[in-house]
């Protein structure tokens, strides 16, 4: 069977409402990544994140904790930032599959985010990570296992993690994703293998 490195899932049917909420949640308190060893900060700052959704058991932890994505926790809560966002949590919520963690991902110009592997996040494996840009630019270097992923705002795209991946942010804006850990499941295995742009 090949492996599936990337795909093109669906387009977010509302990216300018989407947009618009982030404008909110940029106000918001974002915490450096945690895994400060697989990046480069740029020039205008480094990786950060903001926390949607968390373990049930981290829900009224440090929000550092609340960033976790790798976790063997069964039950996952909204945090108060995704349940004040309606068009973001709508947009969760029309996903078909159980939904883990979910986060925002800021990779600011300038920065690259170095090779890396995250095991066991493939859809071979039954966990997957989704990608949804919801601010980027044509100077975004999204690679999975040597492969340049053409990632544009309001796609949602499934990447294998499992697999080494790098992100370079050559342009002068931040680049922000909707990043989304889910359980596989036909649905999600269906769209992967109808994906018009895969590889």
């Amino acid at each position: 069977m090949d492996i599936c490195s990337f795909a093109l899932l669906t387009q977010a049917p509302n990216i300018t409402s989407l947009q618009q909420e982030l404008t909110s949640l940029l106000q918001h308190e974002w915490l450096p990544h945690i895994n400060q060893r697989d990046y480069h900060a740029g020039s205008q700052g480094g990786w950060d994140v903001l926390a949607l959704r968390c373990a049930e058991e981290y829900r009224v932890a440090h929000p550092i904790l609340q960033a976790f994505s790798i976790s063997a926790a069964t039950d996952w809560d909204n945090l108060p930032s995704l349940e004040s966002s309606p068009v973001l949590l709508q947009f969760i919520q029309s996903l078909a599959c159980s939904v883990k963690s979910v986060r925002l991902m800021r990779l600011h110009a300038g920065a690259e985010i170095k090779p890396h592997r995250d095991q066991g996040l493939s859809l071979e494996q039954g966990e997957a990570r989704l990608h949804l840009p919801i601010q980027t630019h044509a100077q975004l270097h999204f690679y999975v296992d040597d492969k340049r992923v053409p990632m544009q705002a309001g796609e949602l795209w499934y990447i294998n993690a499992d697999q080494t991946h790098w992100v370079a942010n050559k342009g002068v804006e931040a680049r922000i994703n909707l990043v989304i850990d889910c359980e596989v499941n036909s649905w999600l295995k269906e769209l992967i293998h109808d994906a018009k742009i895969k590889a």
